[in-house]
């Protein structure tokens, strides 16, 4: 049985594991010709042998599959990963922004629910600001790689906002320089990541107290990203926004003394895109586990890793 501080470490490496299958197949850098979709096939062979407890004889498979047991971990979790998998293998466009919140909701609040279960906080209120952690976070991203993400081909702005200010999302591709319409665009998304930080700051509170810092961090670290956003003018097509390592550690320090205050965490609904991630776990967890202890380390490593570009997250979840 694997220690519980090692857990999020087999759940980091499946999503890395995981992503550069993806990317490598959609760059056509994999080792053997292959597809997106094949690829997605391997990684959903991968997650039933593991579950079954018959993992293929690789350290990332034996260590996910010590990970799944060991935590109970509810299948429809992955499963909601790997789905975002697919969205982006596919090159899903996003219309609303409930179609970017649902996406978000795989690629990062998914990370974010099997986080809680990881740590033994199993209760719907908990889960639930976790999703809205995961999701904040993604808007980040999202908001951060506006330029890069549409020099690649990809818009995840919702389309929609776009077009309320004249901008065709097709000649965007084409072309994708800076306007004061997309700078509102992408401001009107920061407005939403913010609202969902703030939503997520209660259930920080109801982690195991020696996450905290770590968890804390990370949600500031990645506002962060879209205040840097904001002070270019929302202008992510000319440059990209990155957060000192001098501005880092004081908003460690931060997180570390906000780690012991008390609070409780808001009774607020889940998000109509989040929802299934918290039934999942509501399911699977009738009773709330009892809390597991973890290493300041490993929370920091994996919030501040898995992001949109290195591992769809995030998931969600970056580079701040």
């Amino acid at each position: 049985m694997p220690r519980l501080a090692q857990l999020p470490c087999s759940l980091y490496a499946f999503c890395r594991l995981a992503d550069d299958e993806i990317d490598d197949a959609v760059d056509g850098r994999a080792l053997e010709p292959t597809t997106p979709e094949i690829a997605l096939a391997r990684l959903q062979q991968r997650l039933d042998a593991a579950y079954a407890g018959a993992p293929r004889n690789h350290p990332v498979d034996r260590a996910l599959a010590d990970m799944l047991q060991a935590s109970r971990m509810p299948r429809a979790l992955p499963e909601a990963l790997l789905e975002g998998f697919s969205w982006d293998a596919e090159a899903r466009e996003y219309e609303t922004l409930s179609d970017v919140l649902a996406y978000a909701a795989r690629v990062a609040g998914a990370v974010g629910a099997m986080m809680t279960v990881l740590m033994g906080r199993t209760q719907a209120t908990t889960v639930a600001r976790a999703c809205d952690l995961g999701c904040a976070m993604q808007l980040s991203n999202i908001a951060r790689d506006v330029g890069e993400d549409a020099r690649a081909g990809r818009i995840y702005l919702p389309r929609a906002w776009l077009r309320a200010e004249g901008i065709d999302p097709q000649a965007f591709l084409a072309d994708p320089v800076y306007s004061p319409g997309i700078g509102r665009t992408v401001q009107r998304l920061l407005a939403v990541a913010d609202q969902l930080y703030r939503r997520a700051d209660s259930g920080i509170t109801q982690l195991p107290l020696s996450c905290r810092p770590g968890i804390g961090a990370a949600r500031l670290m990645y506002a962060e990203i879209g205040h840097q956003v904001a002070r270019a003018g929302c202008n992510s097509i000319d440059r990209r926004a990155v957060v000192s390592g001098r501005r880092k550690l004081a908003l460690l320090a931060q997180s570390t003394l906000r780690a012991a205050l008390p609070g409780s965490a808001s009774p607020q609904p889940p998000l109509d895109e989040t929802r299934f991630l918290v039934d999942a776990v509501s399911h699977a967890f009738p009773q709330p586990d009892t809390a597991r202890t973890g290493q300041l380390a490993w929370a920091i490593e994996l919030f501040a890793r898995l992001d949109s570009k290195d591992a769809r997250m995030s998931g969600a979840v970056a580079r701040p």
